[in-house]
């Protein structure tokens, strides 16, 4: 008797579509295309991009594991909202960490870390922070020399396992931080960047969380619904 071999749930078209579909979707949302508390509805979505439901919600749920999107009980799927409590959730855990990083890096840094620093900050500051193609949101380019210039500043710590969890809320909070500078364009980030560098490179431990509590504060604080 012959047996059937079962064919594979997710062929390897299925999964380059669904990643097309993802990488499109995530885009989107980091543009702004769809804005805060907007519905994702898979119907539109597949007919937008030619496939099917199934290849959409795949796309959807990877979406949602990155905390860029809702899936909601009975009403599919939307993009969270500004007010929703997780961002303030994630500030919190980056005003508890990242100090404590901080120190260990102006502690323990080294002069190469001293020339990163120094690296990547000079790299931000040149970096155009809008690209007209890329919409309302920063672009590309500013948002990776921007994670960059922060990664350096905790990499003196020398504690991968630290460094992995800030890795982590760095991405949980890349889209309340495109949000919030879109919300409150006359802040003088650069400027707050300056002060950090100069405070880390001055080996000021109390003066560079300060400086980072600040900034971090400042951003989560640009979600607060106004009054």
């Amino acid at each position: 008797m012959t047996q059937t071999v079962p064919t594979s749930p997710a062929p390897q078209g299925k999964r380059m579509l669904s990643e097309q579909v993802y990488a499109h979707l995530r885009g989107a949302i980091m543009r702004g295309d769809h804005p805060p508390g907007a519905a994702l509805k898979p119907q539109d979505l597949a007919k937008e991009h030619g496939v099917s439901l199934a290849v959409v919600r795949e796309a959807l749920v990877r979406v949602v594991g990155e905390g860029l999107a809702d899936r909601l009980p009975n009403r599919g799927f939307a993009v969270p909202a500004y007010s929703d409590r997780r961002w303030q959730e994630v500030a919190e855990a980056r005003r508890t960490l990242e100090p404590v990083l901080l120190r260990l890096s102006v502690e323990r840094g080294d002069v190469d870390w001293e020339a990163r620093v120094r690296a990547a900050h000079h790299r931000l500051s040149r970096t155009p922070e809008y690209a007209p193609e890329e919409g309302e949101y920063y672009s590309e380019a500013w948002s990776e020399a921007h994670r960059l210039f922060h990664r350096a500043l905790m990499e003196g710590c020398g504690n991968p396992v630290l460094l992995e969890t800030f890795d982590r809320l760095w991405t949980a909070s890349e889209l309340a931080r495109r949000w919030s500078t879109h919300r409150n364009p006359h802040r003088d980030g650069a400027e707050e960047h300056r002060r950090l560098e100069e405070a880390a490179l001055a080996r000021d431990a109390d003066g560079a969380a300060e400086a980072l509590v600040r900034h971090l504060t400042l951003t989560a604080e640009g979600l607060t619904p106004a009054d």
